[in-house]
């Protein structure tokens, strides 16, 4: 796990951060006080931008796993499937025991006289707020390719050129990550609690699918390819 926290450190690092300035801000700011600080930046263009962008976390980390299965070594592809999967179910158990009021059945209940500021064409869900399964499903799958792409650099790690690459293309991923976070915020379709939720989930999750599939890397049925030449 040391190999896998040295090539993951920045995505983790960065997650790390995020988590803790949202705790923060969690801790100080009243619920409803954060989100309205957060949602209240709407643009036409932003409108539009998060409406669809919010949507990929829908079906585009499914299609990821359905190829690496496909065209990578299948080793990949199950870890992937497996972490995207489990930490769905993790999300969906805990909206269901929760069962927390999304924001507008709360601001309706507890602060009637704000008007939310949300965007046409977006059908508003109500309940099952806690956590966020679309963020849990953006950090998981940008974790995953994450870890994928730095495992794919470990025979390059004394190349400066690769060192350059991994880190860039992590800071990307937590940035594409995070965008899908806040778009839930964005939309009013989460508080802030259920993004810093769902990014913990995510990112948990998908460690601990790491950590029991990284054993098997060295076995056949780990590195075969479906379409791998005979």
């Amino acid at each position: 796990m040391k190999t896998f926290l040295k090539h993951n450190a920045v995505f983790i690092t960065l997650s790390l951060m995020l988590i803790a300035a949202l705790g923060l801000a969690l801790l100080y700011i009243p619920k409803g006080e954060l989100h309205l600080l957060l949602c209240d930046h709407h643009t036409p263009a932003r409108d539009i931008f998060y409406r669809y962008y919010t949507q990929i976390a829908e079906w585009f980390p499914y299609v990821v796993c359905i190829a690496l299965l496909l065209f990578g070594r299948i080793g990949n592809g199950v870890f992937a499937t497996t972490a995207m999967i489990s930490s769905a179910l993790t999300t969906q158990l805990f909206k269901h025991i929760v069962n927390a009021p999304r924001p507008v059945t709360w601001f309706a209940a507890q602060m009637p006289d704000v008007q939310l500021p949300l965007v046409e064409g977006v059908s508003m869900n109500k309940w099952f707020s806690f956590p966020s399964g679309h963020t849990t499903s953006f950090f998981a799958l940008a974790f995953v390719v994450c870890i994928l792409l730095t495992m794919s650099h470990r025979t390059h790690v004394s190349s400066k050129n690769s060192k350059i690459m991994s880190f860039m293309g992590q800071v990307v991923l937590f940035f594409l990550a995070s965008l899908g976070g806040y778009s839930r915020i964005y939309l009013s379709q989460h508080f802030p609690l259920d993004v810093f939720a769902g990014i913990v989930v995510g990112v948990l999750i998908t460690t601990i699918c790491y950590a029991i599939f990284h054993h098997y890397e060295t076995q056949k049925w780990y590195n075969y390819h479906l379409f791998a030449k005979k």
